[in-house]
C-alpha cells in the first residue's frame, strides 16, 4: 500500500481537482482509496458526485466543573492559553467549549480536583464510492476550531479499511497548520500543487519547507498553466533542487467538466499517475 498526499501552501490552487483526477486515473489499474482530509471544507465528494454515508461521530474531550468542590481560585482561567475559561479569583468560572482544545492544563492545575472530563461533538466521518474508487472524508462541525482532531479520527478509520487498497490518496487542507501536518504524516510522496502567480510562488516555498522538515519526498504540480507563465514557479523549484513534474493547462473544457463533477482527463494527469506508481 502506497500513501500519497496532495497538498499545497495556499487555497484555490486546484488540489482537490488534482486529487480526484489522479485517484480516478489510478483507479483504472489499481484499488484506490481517496481521503478528503480538508475537514474544514471537504468537497471531493461534490467534484466526483459521490453520495456519502455517515459512519461515525467525532468527539473531543472537554473539562467539566464540580462547583461544590470549586474554591473560585481562578487558577483554571489563568492556566488556559486559548481563553476558553473566564473566571477571575472569587468568581465562578465561565467555560466557552467552542474555544477549548482539550489540552488538560486546567484539570492538572485545579488544586481542589474540581475539574474532570466530559466531551463534545466536533465532527463526522463519511464514506462512499464512485468512479471505481473508495472514498472517505471528515467534516468539522460548524463553529469548532480544532480540525486536526477530526483529521486524526479520519486517519484512524483509514487504518481500519486501508489494508485492502493499493493506493491511499490524502487530499489535505491548504497551508502548513496542524491539520495539514497530521494528514501528511505517513506519506511516501507528496504532490505540491501550485499556480503560476506570486502567491503561488510564496506558498509553494512554505509547503516545500514543511515537506522537507517532515522528510517527505515531493514533486511539484503546476496547475492552470499557460505558456510563458511558469517562470516564477520554475525559479523557486530550481532553488530547491526540483523541476516541475507536470503542468495542467488552463483550459475551458477542464473548468466545464469540473463544474459538472467530471474528473479531469488530460495527459498531464496521466503523467502524474505514472510518476507516483
Amino acid at each position: 500500500m502506497k500513501q500519497i498526499a496532495i497538498t499545497g501552501g495556499k487555497g484555490g490552487t486546484g488540489k482537490s481537482t488534482v486529487a480526484t483526477a489522479i485517484a480516478v486515473e489510478l483507479g483504472k489499474r489499481h484499488k484506490v482509496l481517496l481521503v478528503d482530509a480538508d475537514v474544514d471544507c471537504p468537497n471531493d465528494h461534490l467534484l466526483l458526485g459521490i453520495e456519502r454515508t455517515k459512519v461515525r461521530t467525532v468527539y473531543q474531550r472537554i473539562p467539566t466543573w464540580d462547583f461544590e468542590k470549586c474554591t473560585k481560585c481562578g487558577k483554571c482561567a489563568e492556566t488556559c492559553k486559548v481563553n476558553s475559561i473566564f473566571g477571575p479569583k472569587g468568581k465562578q468560572p465561565i467555560f466557552l467549549p467552542q474555544q477549548c482544545n482539550g489540552c488538560g492544563a486546567c484539570v492538572i492545575t485545579c488544586p481542589a480536583n474540581a475539574i474532570s472530563w466530559s466531551e463534545k461533538e466536533i465532527g463526522e466521518i463519511f464514506r462512499g464510492n464512485g468512479h471505481g474508487i473508495g472514498f472517505i472524508s471528515g467534516e468539522l462541525k460548524v463553529n469548532e476550531a480544532v480540525s486536526e482532531f477530526v483529521v486524526n479520527a479520519l486517519k484512524e478509520e483509514v487504518k481500519k479499511i486501508g489494508k485492502g487498497y493499493d493506493f491511499i490518496l490524502f487530499d489535505t487542507a491548504a497551508g502548513t497548520h496542524c491539520d495539514v501536518i497530521s494528514a501528511l504524516e505517513g506519506s511516501s510522496i507528496a504532490l505540491a500543487v501550485t499556480e503560476p502567480t506570486p502567491l503561488g510562488e510564496h506558498d509553494l516555498e512554505l509547503i516545500m519547507k514543511l515537506l522537507k522538515r517532515l522528510g517527505i519526498k515531493f514533486e511539484i504540480v503546476l496547475n492552470r498553466f499557460e505558456e510563458g507563465m511558469e517562470k516564477l514557479i520554475e525559479k523557486v523549484a530550481e532553488s530547491n533542487g526540483k523541476k516541475i513534474a507536470s503542468k495542467i493547462p488552463y483550459s475551458k473544457k477542464i473548468m466545464e467538466n469540473y463544474s459538472k463533477g467530471i474528473p479531469v482527463k488530460h495527459e498531464s494527469i496521466e503523467k502524474i499517475a505514472e510518476l507516483v506508481e
